[in-house]
């Protein structure tokens, strides 16, 4: 997941309150309903001892989303009476909640803010082919390629004729589908799609398919739609899903491959709280795994005024020359680590014993 868009929550000192809203039942009675949530989740950060201009500004903010359209959700971020960021979220979270923290508790977000990868869906046919822009804000036009269109139809005869005919046919295809391949590789890094979706005739995607760029693998679904049709929103977010969670279980094999110590016996994973704050601190981190269910994620850890100051014991920082350190949950920690120093992060699924990260938290590490 990219992070980038959590740097506004770094810039500024906390405490800060963290809030995440289930948008996604709307009736009659929902205006009211959300004042009563606004109300309740004011009153829990005033009791965990939010500032009074911080509670009011968390309290507006949610009763203004009464008339909310989004079916999902919103987290909000807030301190010193503002709040600094407000994303949508694309899956439901469990419930509405509240916290008020040294750090933002952004953990969450990794699964309720990861599931709706932007994309680019291809329509292709033989002639051509449409792009579409599909994200949270709904689909747009990104643009379309037109290929030779003469001869376009393949004939079953078997003279020497036909089998020239053949050819070209063969020959315009070939053609048009590098066209599409070379326009949608464009189309992918100007819009910065997370997803490319092929749609068509099973042929004509595989021919397009081969010719997309390397740096394109693991980014690409098909779908066997004919052509001419569109895809359902359901549709696209079961295809989005899917991307999410192989994404996912193809990080968490990397993280078990690279678990194992090379021929010079070292390893290029980091695992447990201390492990991957000691790596947080010498910015080794490529890429931050947390387990959600994992047993450390929670767990207290110590924090100075810069990004990479985290570590198991307090010493560990008054040694750095620190003068005052906090305590914030571990995750939060390692995430505001990684966010500064522009590494990724994803939560991982463990589906077989032993294969999640000790507590719920690894690392893929830039150097052993």
């Amino acid at each position: 997941m990219d992070l980038a868009f959590l740097h506004p929550l770094y810039e500024h000192p906390g405490p800060w309150a963290s809030v995440y809203v289930d948008t996604s039942r709307h009736t009659e009675s929902t205006p009211h309903e959300r004042a009563l949530t606004a109300q309740a989740l004011a009153r829990d950060l005033d009791w965990q001892g939010a500032d009074e201009p911080t509670c009011r500004a968390v309290r507006t903010a949610v009763e203004e989303l009464a008339h909310s359209p989004e079916p999902h959700g919103r987290a909000l971020f807030a301190r010193a009476g503002e709040v600094v960021l407000d994303p949508p979220l694309a899956a439901v979270p469990d419930e509405s909640s509240a916290s008020w923290a040294a750090l933002p508790h952004t953990a969450p977000l990794l699964d309720l803010a990861n599931e709706e990868p932007v994309c680019v869906v291809a329509y292709i046919e033989r002639k051509g082919a449409e792009f579409e822009l599909r994200g949270a804000l709904g689909s747009s036009d990104a643009g379309r390629v037109t290929g030779q269109e003469r001869p376009l139809h393949r004939t079953t005869t078997g003279d020497w004729s036909v089998r020239h005919f053949q050819l070209r046919v063969e020959n315009i295809w070939e053609h048009n589908a590098a066209e599409i391949a070379d326009a949608l590789a464009v189309c992918q890094e100007e819009t910065g799609a997370d997803l490319v979706i092929l749609v068509g005739e099973r042929r004509e995607r595989h021919s397009v398919h081969e010719r997309l760029p390397n740096r394109l693998r693991g980014q690409i679904a098909e779908a066997p739609h004919g052509p001419g049709s569109r895809l359902l929103d359901e549709d696209v977010e079961r295809i989005r899903a899917q991307h999410v969670r192989a994404r996912a279980a193809e990080e968490l094999e990397r993280f078990l491959a690279a678990r194992a110590p090379d021929t010079t016996g070292r390893s290029r994973a980091a695992e447990g709280v201390q492990a991957v704050a000691e790596a947080a601190r010498e910015h080794r981190i490529d890429e931050l795994l947390i387990h959600p269910s994992g047993s450390d994620t929670h767990r207290e850890v110590w924090i100075g005024e810069d990004p990479d100051q985290v570590a198991v014991r307090r010493g560990d920082l008054t040694a750095l020359g620190e003068r005052y350190p906090e305590q914030a949950r571990a995750d939060d920690a390692l995430l505001r680590a990684v966010v500064e120093t522009g590494a990724a992060a994803i939560s991982v699924p463990a589906v077989r014993p032993g294969e999640a990260p000790v507590g719920g938290v690894g690392a893929l590490l830039r150097w052993a």
